[in-house]
């Protein structure tokens, strides 16, 4: 492991200014968000439309990396030239989703543990050959009333981030760490600190007993937000508060950068929550870590719609596509 050359890497995947686009859906998730639209869900018209995404002009004014599938990262763009060479030549650190998906947690009901340990340290030598330098595990942590997550949930997805962080070092690959606390269910913003905060403790426990190297990795949280259908939602500026304590409780400060998950969260709700989390950590002094995005329908929602399959849309869609990328951009700058 080259922990400097791991570093330098985590550091320009939250650059000042830019965010990672994350468009590794799965095929059951491409596919689900095609049948909405009514686009037909065909391996070509999954190839076509992320070739629309990464060809977009001028996207590495504001995305510094973007998170593949394994379809994706060995295919090509529309103009013949593998997704992972034309991200290079554009100056965007091209990366790979590794997980293979939550799966239920036996003995919990209502709870998943995510999977894909067996045979990882192969497939990571593997894409790192095909040209990927950082790649993304994600955990889902459910919250239920005052019962869950339990302790088990916790720890079995603690433990498998840290494993796969791991792993991903040791085959040069920086580790995206993506512990995901749920928006669904009705529960109050206090909650979700609580269940953010206990959760994060845990991967960072996990990940020191694994030998992973702090300043070699993206951690990639939710932002602390009221649960969907919680009769109080929680305005901009109680979420970067709350996500400020939240982290300052959790990460260390070796941790290069923090690229939040829109997990659910509109495109404007996004976007401005964002903002007002670097609003309020400049207002503070600053922080030890990068404060950056890593969003996938956030940035892309617009921009499938707009396209809906249909190549003389594509360049209206890469302008949508565009815009919320520098809103973005624009919003890891907010003072």
């Amino acid at each position: 492991m080259n922990q400097s050359q791991l570093n330098s890497v985590a550091c320009a995947m939250v650059v000042a200014g830019k965010g990672i686009l994350a468009m590794d859906e799965s095929h059951p998730t491409c596919a689900k968000r095609f049948k909405q639209l009514g686009i037909a869900d065909s391996e070509d018209n999954r190839r076509s439309y992320r070739s629309l995404l990464v060809t977009a002009p001028r996207l590495n004014e504001d995305i510094a990396a973007a998170i593949l599938f394994d379809e994706t990262i060995r295919q090509e763009t529309t103009s013949g030239v593998p997704f992972p060479d034309y991200l290079s030549s554009k100056n965007i650190i091209p990366g790979i989703k590794v997980d293979t998906g939550a799966k239920a947690l036996a003995n919990h009901r209502g709870e998943k543990v995510t999977e894909g340990l067996d045979g990882l340290r192969e497939r990571l030598s593997g894409y790192y050959d095909l040209g990927a330098r950082f790649a993304k595990w994600r955990a889902v942590i459910t919250i239920d009333g005052e019962t869950l997550p339990s302790t088990a949930c916790m720890h079995a997805n603690a433990h498998a981030l840290a494993r796969y962080a791991a792993l991903c070092q040791e085959a040069m690959l920086v580790p995206i760490v993506e512990p995901e606390v749920l928006m669904d269910g009705e529960h109050s913003i206090e909650r979700c600190l609580a269940v953010s905060v206990a959760t994060q403790q845990q991967v960072f426990t996990e990940l020191q007993m694994q030998g992973v190297d702090l300043s070699g990795i993206i951690l990639k949280p939710n932002m602390v937000v009221s649960g969907k259908e919680c009769e109080q939602q929680a305005d901009s500026d109680k979420v970067a508060r709350m996500t400020l304590d939240c982290l300052r409780q959790t990460v260390p400060a070796e941790v290069p950068g923090i690229a939040f998950l829109s997990g659910g969260l509109s495109d404007d709700d996004a976007t401005a929550h964002l903002s007002a989390i670097n609003r309020l950590a400049y207002a503070e002094g600053g922080a030890p870590w990068r404060i950056s995005f890593s969003y996938g329908r956030a940035l892309q929602q617009a921009a499938m719609k707009i396209w809906n399959g249909q190549s003389d849309n594509i360049a209206a869609a890469q302008q949508a596509l565009l815009q919320r990328a520098q809103a973005n951009a624009a919003a890891t700058l907010s003072r």
